[in-house]
C-alpha cells in the first residue's frame, strides 16, 4: 500500500496557509519535572475549531474536483472532525451533512451546526454513525469525507509534524493521540522524512485500543470494547490506510486508561492553564503513567489533539482528579439529632483545616438509628496525608466513618 510522501504534506501546508494557525509550542516544566526531561507541548487545542482536524479536512475538500464539490459533503464524526468538516466546507462554499453519535457532546454537536452544517444524529457509537454517513454519502452523491483513512486527510494532519522541526528542533521523542490513526500517519511521514532518528509513538486509551491487537494481526481487527472518556480517539478499527502507516513509520504504541487520562486533564488545566479534553490529553496521560521513558538528552513533545470538552465533563474530571490526588473528599457520617451536634462536627472539621465545601443532612435513611442524623460532608483537603490526619482526628472523636 502507498504511503503518503513528504510532498503531499508541503503541498498541504502550502495549501492551508490562511486558513489554519501554526499553534505554539509550550515548554511544560510542571510535566518536565514530573517526568525527569524536556517536554513540550504541541498546542492543537488552540487551533481553529479547537483542533488538528481543520487540518486534513480543508486539504481533502480543497483537492475535490467542481464536479465534486457541487454535490457537497458528508461525514461522520463525534465532534472535532465533524467542526473541521464543517467549517472546511464553509470556507470553501460547499454544502455539508454531518452524521454524529446520538451521545455526541452537546456542545459539539452547537458547533458544528453553527459552522454551517446539516447535522444528523445516528447511532450510539462512532462506527453505527459512520455506516450511516456511508450510506448516505451513496444514497445522495456527496463525496465522503473520511475522518481519517485517506491521504489526503493524513497529508493535512502531517502538517503539524513540519511544525514540531521548525518549532523544537531537538526533538527527539514525539506522543501523538491515537483514535483512527489520521493524525499519528500525518506526523510520522513527516518526521522519518526530515530526522529519522526521532522516536514517535502512538497513544491509545484502553478502552478502546484498537492497534496493539491489528499490529499484530498484521490487519485492522476491531477491539473488544469502546468504552472511554477520550471520545475523541474512540475509534473501534483503524483504517487499512493509516495501520500500513502506523506499521511501517511509528516506533510504538501504549495504552493509557481513563483515570490516568483525568489526572493529565486536571493537570494540564491547573498548572499549564491549557483546557484540553480527554482525548487530547492521552500523550501527556502517557508520559505521567511512566509509559515512555524520558531522556535527558534532547526534547520531548506530547500532541495535544484538541480542548473541546463539556464543561460538565471537566467539572466531573476536576472532581475526581482532586480526589485522586487527596486535594478533596466526601465523607459520611452520624451524629445525635440534638442541638449543637452539627456544629461540633464541624468545629473539628475546621481545627484540622479542611476547608467545607458541602454538608447535607439525612434523617430518613434505613441504616439510621432513632435519634441519628446521617450528615455528608465535601471537604477541601490538602493532600493524602491531611486527609489520613483527618480521618483518624473524626474517628477518634466519635464519628463512624464511610466513604461514599
Amino acid at each position: 500500500m502507498e504511503l503518503v510522501t513528504l510532498d503531499a504534506i508541503r503541498d498541504a501546508r502550502e495549501r492551508l496557509q490562511g486558513i489554519t494557525m501554526t499553534t505554539p509550542v509550550e515548554r511544560s516544566r510542571a510535566v518536565g519535572e514530573l517526568v525527569g526531561g524536556e517536554v513540550w507541548l504541541k498546542c492543537e487545542n488552540l487551533q481553529r475549531t479547537g483542533s488538528f482536524k481543520l487540518r486534513g479536512a480543508y486539504n481533502r475538500i480543497a483537492r475535490l474536483s467542481e464536479a465534486e464539490r457541487a454535490n457537497g459533503v458528508v461525514c461522520a464524526s463525534a465532534g472535532n472532525h465533524a467542526q473541521g468538516v464543517a467549517l472546511a466546507a464553509a470556507l470553501q462554499g460547499v454544502r455539508a451533512t454531518v452524521v454524529m453519535p446520538r451521545e455526541a457532546p452537546l456542545p459539539k454537536v452547537d458547533a458544528t451546526q453553527a459552522y454551517g452544517a446539516e447535522v444528523r444524529l445516528e447511532g450510539d457509537t462512532f462506527d453505527e454513525a459512520l455506516q450511516t454517513a456511508l450510506e448516505y454519502a451513496r444514497s445522495s452523491g456527496q463525496v465522503f469525507v473520511h475522518p481519517f483513512d485517506h491521504p489526503d486527510i493524513i497529508a493535512g494532519q502531517g502538517t503539524i509534524g513540519l511544525e514540531i522541526l521548525d518549532q523544537v528542533p531537538d526533538t527527539g521523542t514525539v506522543l501523538v493521540c491515537l483514535g483512527g490513526g489520521g493524525l499519528l500517519s500525518g506526523i510520522a511521514v513527516a518526521l522519518r522524512a526530515l530526522r529519522p532518528g526521532v522516536r514517535i509513538v502512538g497513544v491509545q486509551a484502553t478502552g478502546s485500543a484498537s492497534f496493539p491487537p491489528s499490529l499484530e494481526a498484521g490487519e485492522p481487527v476491531s477491539a473488544p470494547t469502546c468504552d472511554t472518556i477520550a471520545d475523541g480517539i474512540a475509534v473501534k478499527r483503524p483504517g487499512e490506510l493509516t495501520l500500513a502507516h502506523v506499521r511501517e513509520l511509528v516506533d510504538e504504541v501504549v495504552t493509557v486508561d481513563d483515570e490516568e487520562i483525568a489526572r493529565a486533564v486536571v493537570l494540564l488545566l491547573e498548572r499549564a492553564k491549557l483546557v484540553v479534553e480527554p482525548a487530547g490529553a492521552a500523550a501527556v496521560a502517557a508520559l505521567l503513567a511512566g509509559r515512555i521513558e524520558v531522556s535527558g538528552d534532547h526534547a520531548t513533545v506530547a500532541t495535544l489533539s484538541g480542548g473541546n470538552i463539556d464543561p460538565l465533563m471537566l467539572q466531573h474530571l476536576v472532581t475526581g482528579g482532586l480526589t485522586t490526588e487527596g486535594r478533596y473528599v466526601t465523607l459520611r457520617t452520624q451524629v445525635p439529632d440534638t442541638p449543637g451536634q452539627l456544629s461540633r462536627l464541624l468545629r473539628l472539621v475546621g481545627d484540622e483545616r479542611a476547608n467545607v465545601v458541602g454538608v447535607s443532612h439525612h434523617r430518613l435513611e434505613n441504616r439510621l438509628r432513632l435519634g441519628q442524623v446521617e450528615v455528608v460532608l465535601e471537604l477541601e483537603t490538602r493532600g493524602h496525608d491531611h486527609v489520613a490526619r483527618l480521618l483518624a482526628a473524626l474517628e477518634e472523636g466519635g464519628y463512624p466513618l464511610h466513604r461514599p
